[in-house]
Order: structure tokens, then C-alpha cells, then sequence
């Protein structure tokens, strides 16, 4: 298969030190960049997407200061897939599997950063292995089971579900590619970068032992939820939206920011659901830098 320009463009100017390990009898894919005496950033993006939904770009930012680790979920990237429509796995399982990607790098404490999946992951490894976080980024979240806790705050907009595209020809990939561009491209609202988007997705498709196996994500049980334990989180927590988040909108981000203790909240104006805009990554930056410097 030969790559899109831009994914090549992308691949070339990044050092990535990417393989495959076990963790606990599963096979997931780890890409760590940055300098190895530095604190540890573990990103975890949301469902259905691998490393690579982390741009390059922003992750190098990161990687000038920090140990940056990201991964590639079960049934996406290079990572262990399971038959389209039978995950043998939950939301809790995906959070273990963080925790085991710290043990496979022989981390014992990281500043974990979840975006909307990742972060209810990330919420529920605070919960759980409390002595193996320094501090969380919590970006376009909800407080507690995603889709089950929430009845007490706004749902999602209708109208992104009706821009949803058909499901492509997995097989093709110019089709894949175009279909996950424009899955985003309603979610991220003002926000929306194509060129961004397009290096992405083309990544996506490259790297994917199985390009299908990701919609898995949208059918796993999120188990019993946690919000009313959010109270017991006891790191530092920052908590990053999109002010124009369609699909959780900032009540959401307000919600979870009063339940943790002393969480602190940044609203990102003209953003909605997603890695925050590329005009946005400077400041954002700066403020995980100075979040994960204690």
C-alpha cells in the first residue's frame, strides 16, 4: 500500500520507538518518545482510536520535557483484535491495560492524561491504583460511566449523529481514510483542522491490523459506574473542554471538576470534542508542563 503525502511527511519527522508487548496475556502496541530521565506522560485517547489520534506534533511538544507514553487500545493500531462485534473485553479491562503499560515500562508513578474514553480509563485507574498516579488531564470527559451517569446533565447533540458518513468499504483504505475524517469533522466543531485530521487518519489506516475492529469499542460494557467515587480522587487534576463539545457539552466538564477535589477547569473557546485545536496546543502545552511539574 503506498502512503498518503501526508502521512509520510508525518512518519519522517518523528523519532518513534514503537513495539509490541505483552501486557497480561495481551499484545498492545507502545510508542515512547522523549527524553528517559523525564517524568512520565501516559496518553490514552477515546474510543475507537489508536496512537496515532495523538498528532506527532503535539506529542513532540510534550516529549521536549517529558517521558511521553502512548498506545495503541485493543482492537486498534497494532494491537490485539477481537472479532468485529464480540469484544472479549470491557472499559474496565482497557483501564488495567494502562496500568500494565506502566508495569511493562517499569513506570511506578505517571501523570496520566485520558481523552473522553481515556480519561473515564483514566478516572477509574485513579480509583483503582491510586499509589500509581501523579496527577491527571481529564480532556472532553464526563464524570463517571460514559453514557450511563449523566442523566442530571445535558446530552449529546442530536445533530452530530445525523452528520454521522455511511460505514466505508473496510477494505478500502481511501475510503477509511475519508470516513474517519469526516467522523470528526462534526465533533470537533471550530476546532476542525483537515490537514490534521487527514495525516491521522491515513496513520490510522496504515498501521491497523484490523481498520473494523475499532467500532468494538462502541458496543464493550462500561461495567458499574464510578461517579460517586469521584470524590475520593486525590491527585491533582486538571480538567480540559472544548467549549462547543457536542457530544459532552461543558456542564459535563463543569460537573467533573467540582466532584474531584480541588480539580481545576480550562474551557477552550471555538473547540468542541477532541485533541484540543492545533491553534490551541501552545497554551495547552504550557499547561500540562506546569500541571505535571510537582
Amino acid at each position: 500500500m503506498v502512503a498518503h503525502p501526508a502521512y509520510r511527511r508525518e512518519a519522517g519527522r518523528v523519532s518513534r520507538s514503537e513495539r509490541v508487548v505483552d501486557v497480561g496475556g495481551v499484545s498492545l502496541c507502545l510508542d515512547v518518545s522523549g527524553p528517559t530521565d523525564a517524568p512520565v506522560l501516559l496518553l490514552a485517547h477515546g474510543s475507537a482510536c489508536s496512537l496515532d489520534a495523538w498528532p506527532d506534533e503535539l506529542v513532540d511538544l510534550l516529549a521536549r520535557r517529558r517521558r511521553v507514553i502512548r498506545f495503541d487500545w485493543r482492537d486498534t493500531g497494532r494491537s490485539a483484535t477481537w472479532p468485529v462485534g464480540m469484544p472479549g473485553y470491557g472499559l474496565r479491562d482497557l483501564a488495567e491495560d494502562v496500568v500494565g503499560v506502566l508495569d511493562v515500562e517499569d513506570v511506578a508513578q505517571a501523570h496520566l492524561v485520558g481523552l473522553s474514553m481515556g480519561g473515564s480509563a483514566a478516572q477509574l485507574v485513579a480509583l483503582s491504583h491510586p499509589d500509581r498516579v501523579l496527577t491527571l488531564t481529564l480532556m472532553s470527559c464526563t464524570p463517571g460511566a460514559p453514557g450511563m451517569e449523566a442523566g442530571d446533565l445535558p446530552g449529546p447533540d442530536q445533530d452530530v449523529f445525523a452528520a454521522a458518513p455511511p460505514e466505508p468499504d473496510w477494505d478500502e483504505p481511501s475510503s477509511v481514510v475519508e470516513y474517519l475524517v469526516e467522523c470528526e469533522r462534526p465533533y470537533q466543531r471550530g476546532g476542525f483542522d483537515p490537514d490534521v485530521e487527514r495525516a491521522v487518519a491515513w496513520r490510522t489506516v496504515e498501521r491497523a491490523v484490523s481498520p473494523r475492529a475499532r467500532t468494538n469499542h462502541f458496543v464493550m460494557d462500561a461495567g458499574v459506574g464510578w461517579r460517586d467515587r469521584l470524590g475520593q480522587i486525590g491527585v491533582p487534576t486538571l480538567v480540559v473542554h472544548g467549549a462547543e463539545d457536542p457530544a459532552f457539552p461543558v456542564p459535563h466538564a463543569r460537573a467533573l471538576a467540582a466532584e474531584i477535589p480541588g480539580a481545576s477547569l480550562v474551557v477552550l473557546p471555538d473547540a468542541g470534542h477532541g485533541v484540543p485545536p492545533r491553534r490551541a496546543w501552545s497554551m495547552v502545552v504550557d499547561r500540562l508542563l506546569t500541571h505535571t511539574s510537582g
